[in-house]
């Protein structure tokens, strides 16, 4: 199949200056990156077709032999392997376009973080509470100690790149370092690797970790236990842990940041005429005056009764909810005394169908 024009490809006209001829291809680029179109192979050949493009009409000396004898004056271009294209590009894609298409520094590199979902009690939540949990997680090997060289070999510098990691290569109008295929970007190779871990430098193993919990935690929170993520390759330094709180709901209160609520049911009388009730919190019970002609909803605070705050200063409050309870069913007495405060408050309560007197004595 014959190649199409190179200014076709990029969509730009024959006279194109370099800055539109750069334009172009960076549009282009950041279109058909694998990256952004996995597994769509039309994708991936047309961003082959682009870097190719640039890499001629880029170079002003190309440029010109293309201009006079089309694409015999440049002869075969051949790209490298796709895979290597892409990882050609490194930081640069991360800096243009907000993606990254591989590469290494060479450098020391840390392990990868590592996640745990722990669920806790609501009492430990709030009060604060140690942990014990064992989980399997990469160590590094205690026989090579972390290098992945059998005892006594060692690793020695990667011949292709002399221990950087990466090597250097032209791309287009980009200055490029790519990822060593000899050593993986780890700057050193292992002749003889270790046999516990087959050169990997770490091993799966059960371990056991002290978690704290500290006072006032909420779903979500997320704790750190620094350096007990997986350990790095090469003997780089271990990433974190990060253990995440889901904190089960109470039966009895309803948490609002660091403030609660809890709802008290009260009878008619103890509403009107005022009482004094008794609260479960969060520190044992406490005694709670109701004013009289207290309504349902009405709330009553406890300053400092809630939630401690994470960073150890203060409390939240505890809100009482008054929940007014009508009775479902009175004995004679109490109908009669009712049917008199009615009398008294001349509340004609017969006159109202569904109202309450009303439900009470139709029901005799």
């Amino acid at each position: 199949m014959s190649k199409r024009d190179y200014y076709e490809v990029l969509s730009v006209a024959k006279d194109a200056n370099p800055a539109d001829i750069k334009a172009a291809y960076r549009k282009l680029a950041m279109k058909y990156h694998p990256d952004r179109n996995p597994d769509d192979k039309s994708a991936e050949d047309k961003f082959k077709e682009g870097s190719e493009a640039y890499e001629v009409l880029s170079d002003s000396e190309k440029r010109a032999r293309y201009d006079r004898f089309g694409h015999q004056g440049v002869g075969n271009q051949g790209f490298q392997d796709v895979n290597d294209i892409f990882s050609s590009f490194g930081s640069i894609f991360e800096d243009f376009f907000g993606f990254s298409g591989g590469g290494s520094s060479g450098r020391v590199r840390r392990g990868a973080d590592l996640r745990y979902d722990m669920a806790v009690e609501f009492d430990e939540a709030v009060f604060g509470v140690e942990r014990v949990v064992e989980l399997e997680r990469p160590v590094r090997c205690d026989t090579c100690t972390g290098s992945g060289a059998k005892p006594g070999s060692g690793r020695t510098v990667c011949r292709t790149c002399g221990g950087q990691g990466q090597v250097n290569r032209a791309q287009g109008f980009f200055a490029i370092r790519t990822t060593c295929h000899s050593c993986g970007g780890e700057g050193t190779t292992i002749d003889k690797p270790c046999e516990d871990c087959r050169g990997q430098g770490r091993l799966n193993k059960k371990r056991k970790l002290t978690v704290k919990v500290p006072a006032g935690v909420d779903s979500g929170v997320r704790l750190r236990l620094t350096g007990e993520g997986e350990p790095g390759p090469a003997g780089g330094p271990s990433g974190d842990l990060y253990v995440v709180l889901h904190v089960k709901e109470s039966d009895r209160f309803v948490r609002d940041g660091l403030d609660l609520i809890v709802e008290q049911p009260i009878g008619i009388a103890q509403a009107s005429l005022g009482c004094t009730v008794k609260i479960k919190t969060l520190d044992g019970e406490a005694d709670v005056e109701v004013p009289s002609g207290t309504q349902s909803g009405d709330r009553i605070t406890l300053a400092g009764s809630g939630v401690p705050h994470l960073k150890g200063v203060g409390r939240g409050d505890m809100h009482v909810e008054m929940r007014v309870v009508v009775p479902k069913k009175l004995t004679k007495e109490q109908r009669e005394l009712l049917q008199k405060y009615a009398e008294i408050s001349k509340e004609d309560t017969m006159s109202l169908p569904g109202g309450f007197f009303h439900r009470m004595f139709s029901q005799e």
